[in-house]
């Protein structure tokens, strides 16, 4: 722990705290220089032998030094000097302790940083070395040497020493130096819309790094996103002067080294992703959970453009837009009437949505024509890296096309990892016809080519524009469905799945996806049998594929139902489960074929008991929708589910605010019923009590929405 907290306290352009480590406090004078003597030695044998590839000189000056303390520990352990240390002594000690544990982690980062990294980093490093030179010189000023009793030619070494480090400067390698500006000049042509020259390119990714091969290009590059997404913008160079780098490199890569590789090469990339929580934290897991306050009352997706309309209610633009072009004149959460139909700029929300998504690496495009300064201006990309990306594009594309079947399984690749981020990446790939090359690609025998080209597609869909082009090519739905139900791996099926929620999050596609064969029957096949991934990526497909009523029908008849009545047991989707199914029950055909699931009622009203808070709201109003639209038998099975008069009286009190909105509503359901008194003569107290949060017409729950579930679009 104490390494790494130094290493990272090294990268982020500070010197390590000497609070990092504890210097031993209970160790006798005999046992402190001879834990000295040890861990100095361990560091000489380790480090004299390497060649650095860069901070040569550093790293040999500042390991002759700490050979030179060897000389002296070692006599002192050696004599018999070193048990019976002054005072003073003993505190030099524990001070060259933490000193030598720091130069450690210097030669670390020299020996396991990446050359790009190293290079940007040269002034920086070149500090720390001259930092820790300057402190040996200080613990040498104040040793009390005339304590101990030395060896002459051990006194000559540490005085030699003293003197070499009082006359030490900050050391530089120009070479190193005229590499590091020769790399900026790279980015500088970039900026100015210049491809650098090919040759120059070679001499100084080859000749001058020694990166000769894909494979060692790919850890650079790596390496450096790492270095973006580690240090929060704690970093010289600025996240996006590095984002700038990565670019470049990555058009090196490809343009120096071609596009075939080892297929098991790109089997293990595609797994290293997965396992490394998609390389600059896009998404931990599948989906990360947003407030919900930042989702669309209508849309229950993440607010784009929030705008705030009469009642004061916010909403986002595209839906509140829908909503009145539909003719409606009520506000759809509070039911009143709008006084105008003028939408106001939500600028305080969409500020916390764009700091939130920024903070979680959750994909975020503004709309086309949203305010810009309300983005980060560390978020924006370079002019230099589009311009690099825009170049790497084009590679990739022309491979796709025309490429051999391992040229395209790279090229896919390729395209995945270049749409994993920034709206102008995911625009001009698909404005350059990457869509079409990629579908044709979704068929192919190789699992590595299917899964790279599906996820390319996913990644590609997070751009709004995008996703009508998806749509619009033709067969690539019927292409993406084939995938998710026959897909070569498990990864092309999941992925193919959240592809599927991603291009639903457009209200029209919804009942296009939902008429696509085998569709909707291969997510609910996921959600029963899917890992557990799997099953987030079909429930949330499901779910958005739900809030469109015309899809009722469909999802009876491929099973959805009884899938999603079988997820509510399951605790990672359990959730969207209930909330899917609360949309479904909206309509009588759906909550004739929910009455008709034997564990529908155990399932919700368990959730109730031990389910989350969402997901207690979610089954409250599943089980308030059902008594609705599945009349009289429906409410009286509600009715005598166990347990359910002391669930509500608590969700009554203890609820969000949603969900006691939807008890009392459920309450009152039941006081209309004959035989309330029978198996309800409880509630009534606790309704009246909690009368006071919760509106007395049932016309203020009218439009409500009545379900809540916060997700994103996976970025892969």
């Amino acid at each position: 722990m104490a390494t790494a907290a130094i290493f990272s306290s090294l990268r982020r352009r500070r010197s390590p705290s000497l609070e990092a480590f504890l210097a031993p406090v209970d160790l006798t004078d005999v046992a402190l220089v001879q834990t000295l003597v040890s861990v100095s030695t361990e560091l000489v044998s380790c480090f004299s032998g390497k060649s650095l590839f860069f901070q040569r000189k550093n790293s040999r000056s500042l390991i002759r030094r700490i050979e030179v303390f060897v000389v002296l520990l070692e006599y002192l352990r050696d004599s018999g000097a070193g048990s019976a240390l002054s005072s003073t002594t003993v505190v030099c000690f524990k001070e060259l302790y933490l000193l030598l544990y720091r130069s450690k982690i210097l030669l670390d980062c020299c020996v396991q940083s990446s050359k790009l990294w190293l290079l940007l980093q040269n002034h920086t490093i070149s500090g720390h070395f001259h930092d820790l030179n300057q402190e040996i010189s200080t613990l040498l000023d104040v040793f009390p040497l005339d304590d101990v009793e030395l060896s002459e030619d051990v006194r000559e070494q540490i005085d030699l020493m003293q003197k070499q480090s009082r006359k030490a400067t900050l050391f530089i390698d120009k070479d190193e130096e005229d590499l590091r500006v020769r790399f900026f000049s790279f980015l500088d042509e970039f900026e100015k819309g210049k491809i650098p020259n090919l040759v120059d390119l070679r001499l100084f990714f080859v000749e001058g790094l020694g990166i000769k091969d894909a494979k060692s290009f790919r850890a650079e590059t790596e390496f450096l996103e790492e270095q973006i997404v580690n240090h929060e913008g704690d970093i010289e160079p600025t996240a996006s002067v590095l984002n700038g780098f990565v670019a470049i490199a990555c058009y090196c890569r490809f343009l120096l080294y071609g596009f075939e590789e080892n297929e098991m090469e790109l089997q293990i990339g595609n797994r290293k992703m997965l396992r490394k929580g998609l390389i600059s934290q896009e998404i931990a897991e599948t989906f990360i959970t947003v407030p919900k306050d930042f989702c669309c009352p209508i849309s229950l997706d993440l607010m784009r453009d929030p705008v705030i309309i009469s009642t004061g209610q916010t909403y986002d633009r595209s839906s509140i837009s829908r909503w009145m072009e539909e003719g409606h004149c009520t506000c759809p959460k509070t039911g009143q009437m709008l006084m105008n139909t003028r939408l106001v700029p939500n600028r305080a929300l969409r500020n916390l949505i764009v700091q939130c998504c920024t903070a979680h690496g959750i994909p975020y495009d503004p709309p086309e024509n949203s305010d810009s300064s309300v983005a980060f201006a560390a978020a924006m990309p370079s002019k230099a890296a589009i311009e690099a990306n825009r170049a790497t594009a084009t590679l990739l594309i022309h491979q796709l096309a025309r490429g051999s079947q391992g040229a395209k399984s790279v090229a896919a690749r390729g395209i995945r990892l270049l749409a994993k981020t920034g709206r102008e990446n995911r625009a001009f790939l698909a404005e350059s016809g990457a869509i079409p090359h990629l579908r044709k690609l979704l068929s192919s025998t190789n699992s590595v080519a299917q899964e790279n080209s599906v996820t390319a597609i996913l990644n590609l869909s997070i751009h709004d524009k995008n996703k009508s082009k998806i749509m619009n090519e033709k067969g690539c739905l019927g292409s993406i469905v084939e995938v998710l139900r026959f897909g070569l791996t498990t990864e092309a099926r999941e992925n193919a799945a959240a592809t599927l929620f991603s291009l639903s999050a457009v209200h029209d596609y919804k009942k296009r996806i939902s008429d696509e064969e085998g569709a909707v029957e291969a997510l609910a096949v996921l959600l029963r049998a899917g890992t557990r991934r799997g099953k987030k990526d079909a429930v949330t497909a499901l779910f958005n594929l739900s809030t469109h009523t015309e899809n009722c029908l469909r999802m009876i008849e491929a099973g959805a139902v009884t899938a999603l009545v079988g997820a509510l047991g399951n605790e990672g989707v359990a959730e969207e489960s209930a909330g899917a199914l609360a949309l479904i029950v909206r309509q009588p055909i759906g909550a004739m074929a929910l009455g008709g699931e034997e564990t529908a009622l155990a399932g919700l009203v368990g959730m109730m008991r031990c389910g989350t808070p969402k997901g207690k709201e979610n089954a409250v109003a599943a089980l308030l929708e059902l008594c609705r639209s599945g009349g009289t038998a429906a409410t009286e099975k509600v009715l005598k589910a166990p347990a359910l008069a002391g669930l509500l009286r608590n969700l009554l009190f203890t609820g969000t605010k949603r969900a006691r909105r939807k008890a009392a509503s459920l309450a009152r359901v039941f006081q209309r019923s004959e035989n309330y008194s029978l198996h309800f003569g409880g509630v009534g107290a606790g309704y009246a009590f909690a009368g006071n949060s919760a509106p007395n017409r049932e016309s203020s729950f009218a439009n409500e929405v009545p379900v809540s579930v916060s997700i994103s679009v996976p970025v892969l």
